[in-house]
Order: C-alpha cells, then sequence, then structure tokens
C-alpha cells in the first residue's frame, strides 16, 4: 500500500472515528455494542449530531491542514487566526480549555500558557483529535522533526507539556504506520523522544499490558484517550472492529475513536473503511461561509498533504 493511500486512511479514518463516536458521547461502556448487538455500526445521529456529521474534532484538523497548505507550512499565528474565526462562529462542540484559549483575546504566542498559568488545566484531548492532518504532512521529515511540529502546534490551545507529549507520540506512530510499518513496535524507540518529565506516565499508557479500565483519569484527559487508542489497536484485527472497540468504551467517544480512526486507517488503509459510514460523512466549517467537505474532499486533502511533505523533505 502506497504512503498516499495510507494518508488517506488516517485523515478519512479520524473524521469517520468522530463521526461515528459524537452520538454517544459521554455514555456509559457498552452503549454502541447495545445499540449494534452485530458489532457493526451505523452513522445513526443523536446528541445534536446529524448521521455522518463531524464536530470539532474533524474540523480542527481541517483547519490545520488548509494552513499548512496555503501557507508551504507551519505558520503558527495563521493556525490560531483560523482557530479564533471558527471559536468565534459558536461550533455546535468545543473543549472547553480551547474555547477558553481562543476566546479569551491573547495573543497566539502567550493565550494557552497563560490559560494554564492561571488555572493548571491544559492536558485535555484537544490536541490529539486534530492531529490527523499535521501527521500526515510531517510525516516524511523523520521522528525528531515530526514530534517537534506536533508539539508546536498543541502548545497553541494547551499549555501542559503532557498534551505535547502526547501529540507527539501520535505523530510519530502514524509517521512509522504510513510507512507501512508496526505502530505498535515503534512505541519505545518514540518514548525515547519524549521529555523525561513525562517520559514515564506515557510508558505506563502504552505498555502492552494496559486497558483503559487502568486509566485514573476520565478518557477526556490526554493520557487515557491516546492510551485507549492505542489499545484499540493492538487488540483488533481491522479498521471497523478498533473503532467499535474504542466507541464502546464510552465517555469522551468522539475523540477516542477519532484518535483511533487515525491509527487504524493508517495500518489498515483507506479501503478497510466502510463506505456505509463515509457515504453520510460530512464536515461543517463554522465561521467559513456555507462549507462542508464530504469524503472526497477529505481524501483529496490527504493527498495534497502527503505530498506538500514530501515535496518539503526533497526542498530541504
Amino acid at each position: 500500500m502506497r504512503h498516499e493511500d495510507r494518508a488517506v486512511g488516517a485523515v478519512l479514518g479520524s473524521a469517520v472515528g468522530d463521526a461515528l463516536g459524537a452520538p454517544f458521547e459521554f455514555g456509559l461502556p457498552g452503549v454502541f455494542r447495545e445499540r449494534f448487538a452485530d458489532g457493526a455500526g451505523e452513522m445513526c445521529g443523536g446528541g445534536g449530531w446529524e448521521p455522518g456529521e463531524a464536530t470539532d474534532d474533524t474540523q480542527m484538523a481541517v483547519l490545520v491542514g488548509e494552513s499548512l497548505l496555503d501557507r508551504g507550512g507551519l505558520d503558527l499565528p495563521d493556525v490560531f487566526a483560523r482557530f479564533r474565526r471558527w471559536a468565534l462562529a459558536d461550533p455546535k462542540d468545543i473543549g472547553l480549555t480551547t474555547e477558553a484559549v481562543l476566546l479569551g483575546g491573547d495573543s497566539w504566542d502567550l493565550a494557552a500558557a497563560l490559560h494554564f498559568q492561571l488555572n493548571g488545566r491544559g492536558a485535555g484531548n484537544g490536541s490529539l483529535m486534530r492531529a490527523a492532518t499535521s501527521a500526515v504532512y510531517y510525516a516524511s521529515v523523520g521522528r525528531a522533526a515530526t514530534m517537534a511540529a506536533a508539539r508546536r502546534i498543541a502548545a497553541l490551545t494547551h499549555g501542559d507539556a503532557a498534551a505535547w507529549e502526547g501529540t507527539a507520540l501520535l505523530h510519530e506512530l502514524v509517521r512509522v504506520a504510513l510507512l507501512g510499518e508496526d505502530p505498535l513496535a515503534a512505541v519505545p524507540a518514540a518514548l525515547d523522544e519524549v521529555a523525561a518529565a513525562h517520559r514515564e506516565r506515557w510508558a505506563v499508557v502504552l505498555a502492552p499490558d494496559w486497558r483503559p479500565e487502568d486509566a485514573t483519569e476520565f478518557n477526556g484527559a490526554v493520557w487515557p484517550c491516546l492510551g485507549s487508542a492505542v489499545w484499540a489497536l493492538r487488540t483488533t484485527s481491522s479498521f471497523e472492529a478498533a473503532l467499535a472497540a474504542a466507541i464502546d468504551l464510552g465517555g469522551d467517544t468522539d475523540t477516542v475513536a477519532a484518535v483511533t480512526g487515525i491509527l487504524a486507517g493508517a495500518v489498515h488503509g483507506p479501503d478497510a473503511i466502510p463506505t456505509r459510514w463515509t457515504a453520510a460523512l460530512h464536515v461543517p466549517l463554522p465561521g467559513f461561509g456555507d462549507r462542508v467537505l464530504r469524503a472526497d474532499d477529505l481524501r483529496a486533502l490527504a493527498r495534497s498533504l502527503a505530498r506538500s511533505g514530501e515535496d518539503v523533505v526533497a526542498q530541504g
């Protein structure tokens, strides 16, 4: 399978997971399989979401990806400005930390840090959920560079370095998967690149014997969110099964499934994503006119990001 195809799997897989999990957000464990006894699942809608409607997870990922393409690389003020424009348009869903940072009136380079200084909260999964597009774009630059880019993007909205390191780890696992290699086998090497102060805690949730019931925080936190996504990939053998396992955990189902979808999509490829899920998929972009992206738009975005990332390396 080509790198570019796996890139499509990562971006499209994340969006599908987001939309599939959204109606079950804050539900109890087991609700997904209770509704879909055969384990297959449908884009059912609910909780204010239309069938196939993606949430803030995918909306922010699209904004990151389009900024990378439009600006020819990482322009942090531009990404932040797009985020703020989106947040001001009253999206259906937005994380509490993200909302406070984007709408607090502080500049792009100070907003997250000031928010974290004031309340000590900045380790949510909001930087993980939007990482599909940046992970694809930076997959060709190598481990250190993709992890460094992830930290910078995460720090726009999340002041806790734990979120930066989690996003960096996800970037690296996606990079490995896009090469056609096993991201699970790459965990130890990725952990070696994590800041020393955070390495032990990340090693715990990414260990082969860790399970979601071992989590000490709600899965809206960065650690159990990524840990659960890696667990879902490790304990299943298909894209569909991985997403079903992630959503059936309950809690922050859209984001856990979105992160699972990044990894499972990169591993299993776009052909493993059922058309019954992609057919209904749509991504409104509040603040950007009447734009609504469909599955084909996400495929095109993923391909452009993969090619542009390779061009950056070639030019470098």
